[in-house]
């Protein structure tokens, strides 16, 4: 029995050497393969009084030709940030304004039209990720909210919801990417919400990302 013993404790501890060896293995193979940092993709808006709404996958457009119905239509953005009308396919939509989209589409059916005269609305608007401010953190609802011009922070939060009771709003941060580079901007959401400081609102941008923290008792 004593020697069965010994041969299921070795057993035993094979098998334990074996999974620390393997979870040692994974954690130096996870650690010495970082994934590469998420690519940015900044905004073109770097001023409130230049926005102007760009299209992004999820929108539906509606392209109107002029005395043409029949390549008329509604039609959505794919993830790919195409869209595939009666007529043509792949048509690069995402990032485009409606004019210049209808611009686009212009010039693809110019080989088909005479003269074509092309319209493009937008409904269901979703818009491209550079041009979403999200929300993250001790907001009651963090999610992206789409931007619409002279959006304040204050905007922001009613759409969020507002704070947690354990969010640290003073100590939020916006972050901007500013030519290129990330730039951390502190912002007073306790005092502009809870307090009725009408101070400590500020102008928010597309893209930007606001991050609440929690509370540290």
């Amino acid at each position: 029995m004593y020697k069965k013993g010994n041969a299921m404790d070795n057993k035993a501890l094979t098998k334990v050497l074996s999974v620390v060896s393997f979870v040692s293995f994974m954690l130096l193979g996870c650690s010495s393969n970082p994934l590469p940092t998420a690519t940015l993709h900044p905004s073109d808006t770097k001023e409130i009084t230049s926005y102007k709404y760009l299209i992004g996958a999820g929108d539906v457009v509606n392209i109107f030709v002029w005395r043409n119905p029949e390549v008329s239509g509604t039609f959505v953005v794919r993830p790919d940030g195409m869209i595939t009308t009666s007529l043509v396919e792949d048509i690069p939509a995402s990032g485009k304004t409606p004019t210049e989209l209808a611009r686009s589409i212009e010039g693809i059916l110019a080989t088909y039209l005479r003269d074509p005269v092309v319209t493009v609305t937008v409904n269901n608007f979703v818009g491209p990720f550079s041009e979403q401010i999200r929300v993250i953190g001790e907001a009651t609802n963090p999610r992206f909210v789409n931007y619409k011009k002279n959006m304040t922070l204050l905007d922001v939060m009613i759409q969020v919801g507002g704070l947690t009771e354990f969010a640290d709003g003073n100590d939020a941060v916006l972050v901007r990417i500013e030519d290129g580079n990330q730039v951390q901007y502190d912002v007073f959401i306790d005092d502009l919400i809870r307090n009725g400081d009408i101070t400590a609102n500020v102008d928010v941008l597309p893209g930007d990302i606001i991050v609440i923290p929690e509370t540290w008792f």
